[in-house]
């Protein structure tokens, strides 16, 4: 059966209060085989992921970032910048626009899955690289909180407020 990938997009919000029930390794595995097919620059993939869920290693990254909503998952989303296509005109690299691809499609799956999540961007990099020894051709660009939605879970104020199309479409 498929389904309607924009009432899918529609439904999702980024969830800030998490059952503390893990989520089973069969669809954590659903969701890194999403960031695997995940389209990336010249299909280099140079997204590396850390799949943080033991209480330890929670425990680690609860100190590099306040907004971790006492998740019981979170995927630490990398590149690997000497894996990463260069743009020739200017040496852009393609990692940071990577590893949002991945992210999205990560969580786009959890979502289908039933499970909730937060693109957070608001953490230490630094302390996190030294708390999980990330090494410096690796960079980090986002953690990804994820769980089952808490009951009282909402979308945040104006999370279904878009803009009209022609806010930020142009068409010639």
């Amino acid at each position: 059966m498929k389904s309607d990938f924009l009432e899918l997009a529609k439904s999702r919000y980024s969830v800030r209060k998490f059952k503390q029930e893990p989520v089973p390794q069969e669809c954590i595995d659903k969701i890194l085989e999403a960031a695997r097919i995940a389209p990336t620059g010249c299909n280099n993939q140079p997204q590396r992921i850390t799949v943080v869920k033991s209480k330890e290693a929670l425990a680690k990254l609860y100190e590099c970032t306040r907004c971790h909503f006492n998740a019981p998952l979170i995927f630490i989303i990398s590149f690997d910048k000497d894996e990463c296509w260069h743009r020739p005109y200017d040496g852009k690299l393609s990692g940071d626009i990577d590893a949002s691809i991945v992210t999205t499609h990560m969580m786009l799956e959890a979502w289908e899955l039933g499970i909730g999540s937060c693109w957070v961007m608001h953490y230490r990099p630094e302390e996190l690289k030294k708390a999980f020894n990330i090494p410096d051709n690796v960079e980090t660009t986002a953690l990804l909180v994820m769980g089952y939605p808490d009951e009282d879970s909402v979308p945040a104020p104006g999370h279904e407020g878009s803009k009209p199309l022609d806010a930020f479409v142009k068409v010639e």
